[in-house]
């Protein structure tokens, strides 16, 4: 198979031409693609169709589906994206894309019937603002590398304009039902969990990932460098983001809490016997095997149905953590670095509505800084 790259005088835009196999006749099929601003790009679209042909893997857009030709592209970026972000890709496809649009043929599709999907799937209400909008970012990538293949003359997708996502308002505890909660939940073996999250603001798959040696006892620290998967028992050496890995200083009521916890496990593991399978963790099963987040939710909703306070999700602890330090009047990088933001501006936005009564805090703060005005003038005077 071969191809080739060339500019067109007339437009002083590239195109590449290449052989894509035999037609039914026996005539060389050839693929044409145009509108490459440099020479770069239609090499790089050449290249990745000619591997495509020389895989096997090419198919006549005529004759694709566009389920049969996400699954090649979903399958290609898993080596592009880590494991967490593929977790959430492959759900948005299977799930939600492939059920809306994956029996249209790749070269069917249109502008309106992207849009549609989009409607619909807010309409329905399965789908939040955020994740609607990363499905159209998904479709887009999806079919502007069909573009660049020349399986389709020209993206759909980049004719639809991208959902609005509307921002969550954030659900937190106050202290008396952050407090009443927790007294209810300490009767539970999963009460430490709950802990964790309130007085460190950690997300639920670091903290079902914890190990006991991510715990620094003497120095009072702990260190995130392991995740649980979501809704599944699949641990990974990795967190969310760069920042994610992190150290979070703990109280000494954390501290004392983690200890209690580790007596209670360790008489756990010994009636367990030959059938506890040890993995370190600091929140696991009885036999010692990693948790589920179905399971630590479902106990957590009862928790609270039982306790007759207002129902929030488990990463609210999150927010609650974050949202009570701020309130106390903790620095906003502090209370950043604790949660392992990528950057202060997503802490600020995040909690902004904290910010107003901060503000006014801090104003009369500085009043008691500063002299009144007829000391001041003495201050002054004798200056």
């Amino acid at each position: 198979m071969e191809g080739s790259v060339k500019k067109d005088e007339k437009t002083n835009k590239w195109f590449y031409v290449a052989d894509v196999g035999k037609k039914p006749n026996g005539d060389r099929n050839q693929k044409k693609k145009r509108g490459f601003k440099t020479k770069k790009e239609a090499e790089k679209a050449l290249n990745e169709l000619l591997n495509q042909v020389h895989s096997g893997s090419y198919v006549e857009p005529s004759k694709m589906l566009y389920k049969d030709y996400l699954k090649q592209w979903l399958e290609d970026k898993q080596t592009k994206v880590r494991a967490s972000t593929m977790l959430t890709y492959s759900w948005l496809v299977e799930d939600h894309i492939i059920p809306a649009l994956g029996h249209v043929e790749l070269a069917k599709l249109n502008p309106m019937l992207i849009q549609q999907t989009y409607t619909t799937l807010m309409k329905e209400g399965k789908l939040g603002s955020e994740n609607i909008q990363k499905t159209h970012t998904l479709v887009n990538d999806s079919l502007n590398r069909a573009e660049r293949w020349g399986l389709i003359s020209k993206n759909p997708a980049a004719l639809v304009e991208r959902p609005r996502a509307e921002k969550k308002e954030i659900q937190i505890w106050d202290i008396k039902e952050l407090n009443a909660f927790l007294w209810s939940a300490r009767v539970s073996r999963y009460h430490i969990a709950f802990f964790i999250a309130a007085w460190t603001g950690m997300r639920q798959s670091e903290i079902l990932g914890l190990r006991w040696k991510d715990i620094d006892f003497d120095n009072k620290t702990l260190r995130v460098v392991q995740t649980l998967r979501h809704n599944s028992t699949e641990l990974v050496s990795t967190t969310k983001t760069k920042a994610s890995n992190r150290n979070i200083a703990l109280s000494d009521q954390t501290i004392e809490a983690l200890q209690k916890h580790r007596r209670r496990q360790i008489k756990e593991r010994l009636h367990a016997g030959e059938v506890y399978n040890n993995h370190d963790l600091v929140v696991c099963t009885a036999v010692g095997t990693p948790l589920n987040s179905r399971n630590l939710n479902r106990t957590f909703y009862d928790l609270i149905k039982k306790t007759k306070i207002r129902r929030i999700s488990f990463h609210s602890l999150r927010h609650t953590h974050a949202s009570l330090m701020l309130a106390s009047g903790e620095n906003v990088k502090i209370v950043s670095e604790r949660l392992g933001h990528a950057n202060i501006r997503i802490t600020l936005d995040t909690y902004s509505h904290l910010l107003p009564n901060m503000q006014r805090d801090a104003a009369q703060n500085f009043d008691k800084l500063m002299l009144p005005g007829d000391e001041l003038m003495e201050a002054v005077n004798q200056y």
